[in-house]
């Protein structure tokens, strides 16, 4: 089973693996949503990749574990000024399900859809070669429901707005479409480590 570390190298002082205006958060990560925490039975849970593919593609819980394994471990970084260290999730790779879904030439980008209503928006190469992943487990054990399980999308490199919870679907598109939080004056990409938190920043 792949294991990606965090994109910042070998292990480090936490004061350099934390980005501009960022927090150590400890041993535990505040739950904030922008919507009201849904109950998803796993077996109520399906997963879709569509708009400009080849193959619109849809997977069950089954079938989604049935694809190969990855796991994410490294750190995550929220706008709200907190970030966690060593976190490991396990799911699949984002590439793998393109993979089987088939990009477009013209796909450049991903809005990313919550069973909520909840989106955010992701150029195609932040979710590609191994960047981002769908994952239901956290620490070992299923991802609790408060921070989006049964599956939620992982893009750590960014900051975790992009992560939507209780991911249903990738609509890949030709052209950017802001979500929830760029409609409401978020930046359209969230890179922490260039404090990426607001339009114009």
């Amino acid at each position: 089973m792949p294991v990606t570390r965090g994109f910042v190298g070998k292990r480090r002082g936490h004061e350099r693996r934390l980005p501009p205006g960022q927090y150590d958060v400890g041993g535990s990560w505040p739950v904030l949503t922008a919507e009201a925490t849904p109950r998803i039975a796993p077996d109520q849970w399906s997963l879709t990749v569509d708009g400009l593919v080849e193959r619109p593609s849809t997977w069950s819980w089954d079938e989604i574990h049935r694809l190969p394994e990855s796991t994410y471990f490294g750190d995550i970084h929220c706008v709200t000024t907190w970030s966690k260290f060593d976190v490991a999730f396990k799911g699949v790779s984002v590439d793998a399900l393109l993979e089987a879904a088939g990009p477009m030439p013209e796909a450049a980008y991903v809005l990313a859809h919550s069973s909520t209503g909840y989106t955010t928006n992701l150029p195609m190469e932040d979710v590609v070669d191994g960047k981002a992943w769908v994952v239901w487990e956290y620490g070992g054990k299923p991802l609790p429901r408060e921070h989006g399980g049964p599956v939620r999308l992982l893009v750590p490199h960014l900051y975790f707005w992009k992560s939507a919870k209780w991911v249903s679907r990738l609509e890949l598109m030709a052209h950017d479409r802001p979500g929830f939080w760029e409609q409401n004056g978020y930046h359209d990409r969230g890179d922490p480590w260039l404090e990426q938190r607001y339009q114009g920043d």
